[in-house]
């Protein structure tokens, strides 16, 4: 069985990227991993042509695809993303957007293979939790719209740097049991 985990960041070494890494280690007793950072791969802004409404293809040649087959390859999915003004950051909802020809609201689509499992982690500077249910939410209904599983979600409040990770590796350690 395969994991793929999401760094949703563009940043690759900061507290997501130190999530990834220990979400990463805890699943590779039970799945063969692969960790991927949205911000390693190019791809361009959704149009809203709406031409994949008809075809279930982007008009774009880019990176969404190389991304899809890594969707597509994994049993369990793990998106972890931080605050970004109280959502998903910018990239990767740009990642999402320009996965409509997957997006189960029209026909014809594309598909990923069916039965995964989706986790949501999110993370923020402050205390509050509402913000990162907010985070949990943009990304369960993504899953949503791609036959995913929405399996399990975390919240963690108050981590903004890598150092502020550590007191909750135990918590996060815990999460993982249950994936």
């Amino acid at each position: 069985m395969k994991a793929l985990v999401i760094n949703c960041s563009p940043v690759r070494n900061g507290a997501t990227a130190e999530i990834v890494s220990i979400v990463s280690k805890e699943l590779s007793d039970k799945y063969d991993v692969k960790s991927i950072c949205i911000d390693d791969y190019d791809f361009s802004f959704c149009k809203g042509c709406r031409s994949c409404h008809t075809t279930a293809k982007c008009v774009m040649d880019d990176d969404v695809p190389v991304i899809m087959n890594e969707f597509d390859a994994a049993d369990v999915i793990v998106s972890v993303s931080p605050s970004y003004w109280a959502d998903i950051p910018g990239q990767y909802k740009a990642f999402i957007d320009r996965c409509t020809p997957w997006c189960n609201t029209h026909e014809p689509h594309a598909t990923i293979s069916s039965g995964k499992r989706g986790y949501a982690i999110a993370l923020r500077t402050g205390p509050s939790m509402p913000e990162c249910e907010r985070i949990i939410q943009s990304i369960e209904h993504f899953y949503g719209h791609l036959e995913i599983e929405a399996a399990g979600h975390m919240g963690l409040c108050q981590v903004e740097y890598k150092e502020n990770v550590e007191p909750r590796k135990q918590e996060i350690i815990d999460f993982c049991g249950g994936i």
